[in-house]
């Protein structure tokens, strides 16, 4: 009878130091982008917001990026695999005094060194980051080199005058 560890999916905290940021991509940028011929993609300051540009088709797009902040953070994660001993169930003895028991691939043999120890992969989730901000693409008019501003709401006309 085998026995098996129910201690759940180990879940770490390793931040690697990398800043991610999360871009949503229109679903007919996302299109173009995964066909055999993807446009090219540049980006260019303006003064309001950095602008994605490229040629859709023979026409030229531009989009501008908007970051957005969410009250819910995302988590990116990553796979993992930690190893664990256990006792291994006694084999009748070799001759050589080694156990063996079969790899991954049926027919290997694997010898266990350790007295009766035997480690076991653990898979596991590693959290990189936590994401507040998304950055979207906005599609713009054709022509304009800088994003129009959108009216903010009723709040900023009320008050934000005065600030």
């Amino acid at each position: 009878m085998s026995t098996q560890l129910n201690a759940g999916i180990p879940l770490s905290h390793a931040p690697d130091g990398v800043g991610y940021k999360l871009l949503e991509l229109p679903p007919e940028l996302v299109e173009l982008l995964e066909s055999d011929d993807p446009p090219t993609l540049t980006l260019h300051p303006s003064p309001t917001a950095a602008l994605l540009k490229t040629t859709i088709n023979g026409l030229p797009k531009i989009y501008s990026l908007r970051q957005k902040n969410t009250s819910n953070g995302l988590i990116l994660l990553s796979p993992f695999t930690q190893t664990a001993q256990q006792p291994q169930q006694q084999q009748p003895s070799r001759p050589d005094n080694k156990q063996t028991t079969t790899g991954p691939g049926g027919d290997d043999d694997m010898d266990i060194e350790q007295e009766g120890m035997m480690d076991i992969p653990i898979p596991g989730l590693r959290t990189l980051t936590t994401l507040h901000e998304t950055i979207e693409l906005v599609p713009e008019a054709e022509g304009a080199n800088a994003p129009a501003v959108k009216a903010r709401g009723k709040w900023h006309e009320k008050f934000a005058k005065g600030r």
